[in-house]
């Protein structure tokens, strides 16, 4: 295989999770009884980009079907991180009812919804059925395609160049990075800015998040080696900001290379840091298997210990990060009999590869756990507000990354 970036043979692993189904690949009562497509989960990094990317097996549509189950509004904090920054954005770029605002990876909705009650035109690019209709339902027009240099030439032509381009936990998800990033410059303005936010490989590497590494997420990202994309396509990176979302994102500001925007000192100060922290030293990918490991088996020796003292653990939240945790240690139901879930979208259903079910949150008081395992730990706040009466009951929390932690 070679680089997807730069194409560069890759001969260098970061990470091996064996196999593993789709993370959002959630299945039915009647999947059960049908075979489960499996495929490999493992990260090369390049030596001469830098960009760190799954092994080349699953393609997009088997990745992000019509009745994709994962739904941003189910989250209040990220509802509310939408709204902020559209507040922030509108009065930074002077955004007004003249002005077109795109977002890629738009799903139900969450982030445009706040455009069109403030009457800025806007347009979503979304492949997914389910959130697309989701998002229409708020009087979000949506375009139902995967993004690309072949759709932005089609947007152009149709006289839809955009002010500001949105592109929310997306650019990780594409397979072509480079093609999507032709697309970005070709339906960006010539005085436009682009948007995108993406979890930063610097805080995955430190704090051990190799359970956000899923086969949706084809690259893990680095400023510098988007800095370098976005330059061999005719754009740069003017600002960049550090986000706790996600455990740890970077949202960078984007323009064509030659509008006159003088970049900020924060740009500077992250690629500095990221070069402290090794980010173009193979050690620091070769030493992070054995930091995945060690999570993994405190986790599962955790759940172990537990099923002997005859004690009861539940999880809460079923997301990706969750199934590559769970595939990855091997648990099933006898370690870990449900999730709970707020998403409806997800309730009734089982997770990929362990088979756990999925039920809501009531069950939780009916089943009054001696401990809730929060899979999605980035949102473990509101997680603990939302259960703070199971707490009350006796319950303890749990959080298995970036260190097993108990309270």
């Amino acid at each position: 295989m070679n680089c997807r970036h730069c194409h560069s043979p890759l001969e260098h692993v970061f990470l091996d999770l064996g196999f593993a189904p789709p993370s959002n690949a959630y299945l039915t009562v009647a999947d059960l009884n049908k075979p489960e497509l499996y495929f490999p989960l493992k990260l090369f990094v390049c030596e001469h980009c830098w960009l760190v990317q799954t092994e080349d097996y699953a393609e997009a549509d088997q990745l992000f079907s019509h009745d994709y189950a994962y739904f941003s509004s189910v989250s209040k904090s990220w509802l509310d991180h939408a709204a902020r920054y559209v507040s922030m954005i509108t009065e930074r770029l002077g955004l007004n009812k003249n002005s077109q605002v795109i977002e890629i990876a738009s799903n139900d909705g969450y982030l445009l919804r706040n455009f069109v009650a403030s009457g800025v035109p806007c347009l979503g690019i979304e492949p997914t059925d389910s959130t697309a209709t989701a998002a229409e339902k708020q009087g979000v027009p949506v375009l139902r395609e995967f993004f690309g240099k072949k759709l932005a030439e089609c947007l152009v032509a149709e006289g839809k160049q955009a002010d500001l381009i949105i592109g929310n936990n997306v650019f990780a998800h594409v397979p072509d990075i480079n093609d999507f990033t032709a697309g970005l410059k070709t339906v960006l303005k010539p005085d436009g800015t682009i948007t995108l936010e993406f979890p930063h490989l610097m805080r995955l590497i430190e704090h051990t998040q190799f359970d956000t590494v899923y086969h949706e997420h084809f690259s893990y990202l680095s400023l510098w080696t988007v800095n370098r994309i976005f330059q061999q396509a005719g754009l740069r990176i003017y600002d960049v900001e550090e986000l706790p979302t996600h455990g740890g994102s970077l949202r960078i500001y984007g323009c064509h290379a030659e509008k006159s925007i003088s970049a900020t000192s924060a740009v500077d100060a992250v690629l500095t840091a990221e070069a402290r922290q090794g980010l173009r030293d193979l050690d620091t990918y070769h030493a992070f298997q054995v930091k995945a490991d060690r999570v993994k088996d405190d986790f599962l020796g955790f759940l172990i210990e537990q099923k002997r003292l005859g004690k009861t653990v539940a999880a809460y939240g079923a997301a990706a990060k969750g199934n590559t945790l769970l595939n990855y240690a091997g648990i099933k139901p006898d370690l870990l009999p449900f999730v709970c879930d707020a998403a409806a979208s997800k309730q009734g259903k089982f997770m990929p590869g362990s088979h756990i079910p999925i039920l809501s949150p009531e069950a939780l008081f009916a089943e009054r756990p001696d401990y809730l395992v929060i899979l999605p730990w980035n949102i473990a706040a509101e997680v603990k507000t939302q259960n703070a009466k199971l707490a009350e009951l006796g319950a303890k929390f749990v959080t298995a990354v970036p260190k097993l932690e108990i309270q």
